[in-house]
């Protein structure tokens, strides 16, 4: 889910300096016992079919490729910790988080997604959402600390506008503050721009109490990002991007200007909890869990999402002649790569999947399925296999770091007997590639804003 692209840059970068007091995130945590926020993240069953997932990720990488909003360094400290839920049981590859917002709080389920900057949640009064039971949207009248940000108020600059309407259309005295964040692919959420009171769990399991969280509270929603198969029970987005009204940035002020989570393996029964945890963990534990680093990049023309460098790629310990340019960002600002919570599959630009789709077929001893999944181009026959023998993939970062997931993470199950290569190309001249969330279960993933870096193993998801 990617950032509008009808908002000013100039206006933006101007807004941030109004941002330093909109969520002063007053929380019932201890500084002192340097605690971290801990939310689960929720993923049930795979999604309907990996055809379907495929389609799904291809409208999101249409609207990915949008630009977004800018980000800005405040203050750290201590961290925050919480689960997430992968979306399968519902149809969609994503995973949730749960999060409960209003006085009294109700438990609300949102996409967690790196790849965007707004948190927003369908509200009561949605027109075109079929809303009726509670948990399938957010019932604003039934909480006393909802409100509305007014259409004069600083932080209404923060958020995107109809195209052909200025913040305050008219001049009454309630006027609200209106946002529309619109998508490439068309998609979009209008509502209201609001602040409300949000619950969360420490470390230490004591409960934070949040003031001030601002999020849109959306009354219309349509396009196949937002309403398709990839959204089923989801009731919003929480938005992780770089930007500053993201969930990670609001939090990450009072908490170190950290997150991480870990994405479990979804197909495991019964599932293991994913979690996402807002805050960072001790330069001890760092070591303990062997972390490895790489830098984040910054791409000024689309300043939302996550960039790292890939240097090189080996299969079975064969490096690949892929040239490096390849793996860059160009003027336009097209190319790179990013880490992507939200989208399913991996996706690599086109010279680079290619020379891995042909490492795979040389190297590949089990006899490939007769017929492709439609979608895919690399699937062999399992059947009667009692140890599959699987081509390994390692990506060589910058920071002299490695990445070397195992099969089970660019290998799936298209259908019985049948496993299919979950990546995909991407034209590098219009887009870029995405390390999506399959490629990155398993692994522990930091994102440090304040030093600009990526950290990641495999130890970390394990540790409580």
């Amino acid at each position: 889910m990617a950032s509008p692209s009808s908002i000013s840059p100039f206006i933006l970068f101007l807004s941030l300096f109004f941002f330093t007091h909109l969520c002063t995130t007053q929380l019932t945590v201890d500084a002192a016992n340097k605690e971290y926020l801990k939310l689960p993240l929720l993923h049930t069953t795979p999604f309907p079919s990996p055809t379907q997932a495929l389609s799904l990720d291809t409208h999101r990488l249409s609207h990915l490729f949008a630009s977004s909003l800018h980000r800005k360094k405040v203050k750290s400290r201590p961290p925050l910790r919480s689960p997430v839920v992968s979306g399968a049981s519902f149809g969609s590859g994503q995973y949730f988080a749960d999060l409960r917002l209003g006085s009294p709080p109700q438990s609300l389920l949102l996409v967690a997604d790196t790849g965007s900057d707004l948190v927003w949640i369908k509200c009561s009064a949605c027109r075109n959402c079929s809303l009726h039971a509670p948990g399938t949207a957010f019932f604003a009248r039934h909480s006393s600390t909802f409100s509305p940000f007014h259409c004069y108020d600083s932080e209404c600059r923060l958020v995107p506008h109809a195209s052909r309407a200025e913040p305050c259309k008219h001049t009454r005295l309630h006027t609200p503050c209106r946002y529309e964040y619109s998508y490439a692919d068309g998609s979009l959420t209008t509502g209201f721009f609001s602040r409300e009171t949000t619950m969360l769990n420490t470390s230490s399991g004591r409960e934070a109490k949040l003031k001030n969280l601002a999020f849109g509270c959306g009354f219309r929603i349509s396009g196949p990002s937002l309403s398709g198969a990839s959204f089923n029970g989801a009731q919003g987005v929480m938005g992780l991007g770089r930007g500053s009204i993201s969930f990670s940035s609001q939090l990450g002020r009072r908490f170190g200007n950290k997150f991480s989570y870990c994405l479990m393996d979804y197909t495991l029964s019964p599932p293991p909890t994913s979690y996402l945890m807002i805050g960072g963990a001790a330069k001890d534990v760092s070591k303990k869990l062997r972390m490895k680093f790489t830098p984040l990049l910054v791409n000024p023309l689309s300043p939302t999402f996550y960039y790292i460098r890939i240097r090189s790629v080996f299969v079975n310990n064969k490096k690949l002649r892929i040239d490096p340019s390849v793996w860059s960002i160009d003027e336009s600002g097209n190319g790179g790569t990013i880490i992507d919570s939200g989208t399913t599959l991996t996706f690599l630009a086109e010279p680079a999947y290619g020379q891995i789709l042909t490492a795979f077929r040389r190297t590949m001893k089990m006899p490939l399925s007769r017929e492709l999944t439609p979608g895919f181009d690399l699937c062999f026959n399992e059947t009667g296999l009692s140890r599959p023998s699987f081509p390994r993939l390692r990506f060589e970062l910058a920071g002299d770091s490695v990445f070397a997931p195992p099969p089970t993470n660019y290998f799936i199950d298209t259908e019985a007997g049948v496993k299919c290569l979950a990546i995909q190309p991407v034209n590098q001249e219009t887009g870029f590639s995405v390390i999506g969330n399959l490629m990155q279960q398993g692994f522990l993933l930091e994102f440090d804003r304040d030093g600009s870096r990526l950290g990641f193993s495999r130890r970390g998801c394990s540790v409580p």
